[in-house]
């Protein structure tokens, strides 16, 4: 264990947080824990002050800087890092420059400068998180400010670490499995540090999204690599490369590592919300949403999830739903051959539709004069089982036209 900080570091980065973090709660879940037939336990990082467990990491950075962070910090973040820097500057009276994509929900953006205020000052530059790195390292190079990582530095680590201190301080019961969500890397090295030396027997699984499996790519590969597309949807978890330390140690150290679509999240963010009142972000429901694919190896099982945020811009709640319908495969996407003649669309409703059958999108326009027009039309189904009988009645009357949802290319681009 040469290679992990001690344990008596982390309980000094615990007590300089002291007072600038809560200790978070770790809640039993009824509903997952009968569902999967265990004891399942939710880390609520959503319910810190910055909504997030990034104040961790960098308070403890910041802090551990001395004299030094007096000339500014600069530092780059999707948003939940941003947010934590920009509490901690504020809270320390430093200045910072806060580097984020441009594509960043403004929600995000809103509460990096409320938690700043005066302090900070926000620079959207790039697509993703990496463009926004870029940026703010040539800034903080060209400025002489120190540049505070948001997962790959010891002293992030360490902080982010106190929260896996917490979880063994909050149960008597030896943990069997702990999910960790995995963006660059900080948490589950943070989570390594502390249970590979203090609960050895816990399995640490790690979780990526499938639209940027960074971690499990690098892993395959046996080095630390670069993805050259990533799906920035779970804009918490989504970089191109991990941290160095962070693939040193899941190298070493990480037990398994788990892909989940985002549509399985954006699943898991609606059940949350609306069965267990718990508003979390798509990084934050990456944990949860990852238990079906362990469901036989967690029964009767302590396991922990750790909701690592809940910074939701609540505009995105649409897309989510999207998403997680298209997920569960209960919605679904045609182009549709009218008939150019009256009582055709009434015919489409009558007979082709199922009785629980909904049409939640229908574009048409009448261009030309031939016999049949293409129409894009989306069908909601009540069971997945629907769609097979709903194919069988367009084609049996001449409708069909083509299925667009294995189509990603073409689906992108009309939907």
């Amino acid at each position: 264990m040469s290679n992990l900080a001690s344990i008596d570091t982390i309980k000094k980065a615990k007590s300089i947080l002291d007072g600038v973090v809560i200790e978070s709660p770790l809640q039993e879940n009824a509903r997952l824990s009968e569902k999967y037939q265990a004891r399942v336990l939710l880390k609520r990082e959503d319910l810190q002050q910055v909504r997030s467990f990034k104040i961790r990491g960098a308070y403890n950075k910041i802090s551990s800087l001395g004299d030094n962070r007096s000339q500014g910090i600069v530092c780059a973040s999707a948003g939940n890092h941003a947010q934590g820097v920009a509490l901690s500057c504020k809270q320390l009276g430093i200045k910072g420059t806060i580097f984020m994509p441009i594509p960043t929900p403004k929600q995000k953006v809103a509460q990096v400068t409320m938690f700043g205020g005066d302090f900070t000052e926000v620079v959207l530059v790039g697509d993703t998180y990496d463009g926004a790195y870029e940026a703010a390292i040539k800034f903080s190079e060209s400025k002489n400010k120190i540049f505070v990582h948001p997962f790959d530095d010891p002293k992030v680590i360490e902080g982010q670490a106190t929260l896996a201190l917490e979880i063994l301080e909050q149960t008597n019961s030896p943990i069997d499995y702990i999910f960790v969500p995995i963006g660059g890397g900080g948490l589950i090295s943070g989570v390594i540090t502390v249970f590979k030396q203090l609960s050895p027997n816990t399995k640490i699984i790690g979780v990526e999204p499938s639209g940027a499996p960074s971690m499990k790519s690098s892993l395959e590969k046996g080095v630390n690599s670069t993805l050259d597309s990533i799906d920035n949807f779970v804009d918490g978890a989504a970089v191109k490369r991990v941290g160095e330390i962070s693939f040193s140690y899941c190298k070493k150290h990480l037990d398994d590592i788990v892909l989940v679509d985002e549509g399985a999240i954006c699943q898991s963010i609606l059940e949350m919300y609306n069965k267990d009142a718990i508003v979390v972000e798509p990084a934050g429901a990456m944990s949860t949403a990852s238990l079906d694919q362990y469901a036989d190896k967690i029964k009767g099982k302590t396991v922990v999830c750790l909701v690592c945020g809940s910074n939701n811009d609540i505009t995105r709640m649409a897309e989510i739903k999207e998403r997680a319908l298209l997920s569960a495969q209960l919605k679904h996407y045609f182009i549709v051959r009218f008939p150019q003649r009256a009582g055709a669309l009434k015919e489409f409703v009558a007979e082709i539709l199922g009785e629980t059958d909904d049409i939640t999108y229908f574009q048409f326009s009448k261009k030309n004069s031939k016999e049949n027009a293409p129409a894009v039309v989306g069908v909601e189904l009540k069971d997945k089982k629907d769609l097979a009988p709903l194919i069988e009645r367009m084609n049996a009357h001449n409708f069909f036209g083509d299925y667009l949802n294995d189509k990603p290319d073409l689906f992108q681009f009309l939907i």
